[in-house]
């Protein structure tokens, strides 16, 4: 798709008191988080202390065959997604990065964004620290590694980090010799969950991924807070907790990122998608023969618009699966010609129909112009496009790949201008003031700083 957000990765790790296969759980949980990144996959594992580390461009399937997996052994182990925001594809920077310091072996593993990443790596750089890769996981190494020999435990130099060095949005993942540890930042605006398969732990962005390995949710961690387990059990570091209510959870997981079947912060998923066509809907009602979905991501809402609209919800629009990650690419050179790839139109469905077609979002508009184009095309009187997130007219600095303003459609142009460039018969977005209203059940705070231009943190 040549339009779409990204999220940056997924993280999955786990902690094994029953003589699981770690490395096959940890795939099956990268497997289900798929969607969260697909330009590498890597599972690093711990047996005694020795740490083994596979990774690679490509998708989970690809990178991991059942010779790999079963070379992978070891009680603990962590799993990495990743979709670079930068576009930077060097399989240096596929994660989860492994590292020896004083006590031994470290692996890390992050989903996130620094906003004070080049600060601090002047400042490391200053000191003689050298660098391998461009991503943040390897700064939180560095600093990690010079923390813990103040504190005397990799714990607790972590919460030092996290209190005066570290900014931004972030969950992390990380085993040493003897632990794994998880954490997510002080606004906790990247999810991360914890589960148990009998007496072994796991932790995982999504609680799909939970579902996957069959493991029953435990809670979400704190935003803030720091989870050791070993084999003398859980324990928390909880110096850096926030209220929830003064949280920042990224409000796109609930639009776009994360799997319709999850859960995050007491809120389905699914619910909210459905709650925003209900609001398109009401805010921007047509008279119209079918609602469709630009798959995958705006069927939710799609189903939603319909049962309030009363209009029958219809496959339109049919999506190819099997186009692999050549055509799911950063740059937008190489996704131009991705839609016609992607997807094609189900031509009885569309003749001599008025359509409302719901997405997700419109970033630059080149998706959905063509859909649209492709639509009329195939027979189709009217295309009334509907946007279950509100324009997007401020960048994110959070680990989202949101450009900069003057890449951003809405920010250079009308809504009717926007209509009537991607040629659609009429275009609404979801009003920003309704957001509150997505989220019923959210139990914290969100961000929605890419619709307002209001962050919860400084950026540079």
């Amino acid at each position: 798709m040549t339009d779409k957000l990204h999220e940056e990765c997924g993280l999955f790790a786990m902690f094994d008191n029953d003589g699981y296969d770690t490395a096959r759980i940890t795939y099956a949980g990268l497997f289900a988080m798929q969607h969260r990144g697909q330009q590498s996959a890597g599972i690093a594992v711990n047996n005694d202390r020795k740490v083994t580390l596979y990774k690679d461009n490509g998708l989970v399937h690809e990178v991991f065959s059942d010779e790999v997996i079963n070379s992978l052994k070891g009680r603990m182990a962590i799993g990495h997604v990743r979709y670079s925001a930068d576009g930077e594809q060097d399989v240096l920077n596929a994660q989860p990065l492994v590292s020896r310091y004083i006590k031994g072996p470290l692996a890390v593993a992050t989903n996130g964004t620094l906003t004070n990443y080049h600060e601090l790596k002047h400042q490391l750089e200053q000191e003689g620290a050298i660098f391998q890769t461009t991503n943040e996981t390897e700064i939180i190494m560095h600093l990690l590694a010079r923390a813990r020999m103040k504190t005397g435990r990799v714990e607790t130099g972590l919460a030092e980090i996290m209190k005066n060095q570290l900014r931004g949005a972030y969950a992390l993942v990380m085993m040493s010799p003897q632990k794994l540890i998880a954490c997510r930042d002080p606004k906790g605006m990247k999810p991360l969950c914890m589960g148990k398969i009998e007496n072994s732990y796991v932790f995982a962005s999504e609680t799909c991924a939970l579902d996957t390995v069959r493991a029953e949710f435990v809670r979400e961690l704190d935003p803030g807070e720091i989870v050791i387990v070993d084999v003398n059990g859980v324990r928390s570091i909880r110096d850096n907790c926030q209220d929830r209510k003064c949280s920042s959870m990224c409000v796109f997981e609930y639009l776009y990122f994360a799997r319709s079947d999850s859960i995050i912060e007491g809120m389905s998923v699914h619910k909210a998608r459905k709650l925003t066509g209900k609001i398109l809907s009401e805010t921007y009602p047509v008279d119209a023969d079918i609602v469709a979905a630009v798959p995958d991501s705006g069927v939710d809402a799609a189903i939603g618009y319909a049962e309030a609209s009363g209009i029958p919800y219809a496959k339109a629009l049919m999506i190819n699966r099997y186009v692999g990650r050549t055509f799911i690419q950063p740059t937008q050179e190489q996704r131009t010609t991705a839609v016609r790839l992607k997807i094609n139109v189900i031509r009885d469905t569309v003749k001599d129909k008025k359509i409302v077609l719901v997405d997700d979002s419109i970033v630059r508009g080149t998706t959905c112009a063509k859909l649209v184009a492709m639509l009329k095309e195939a027979g189709a009187k009217e295309v009334h496009m509907r946007i279950s997130a509100p324009p997007f007219i401020w960048p994110c600095y959070f680990g989202t790949d949101i450009p900069s303003r003057e890449h951003l459609m809405a920010c250079n142009y009308t809504v009717d201008e926007i209509c009537n460039m991607i040629g659609a018969d009429s275009l609404g977005f979801m009003p920003v003031e309704r957001l509150p209203e997505v989220v019923p059940d959210i139990n914290c705070g969100y961000c929605d700083g890419c619709f307002t231009g209001k962050y919860p943190y400084e950026h540079e």
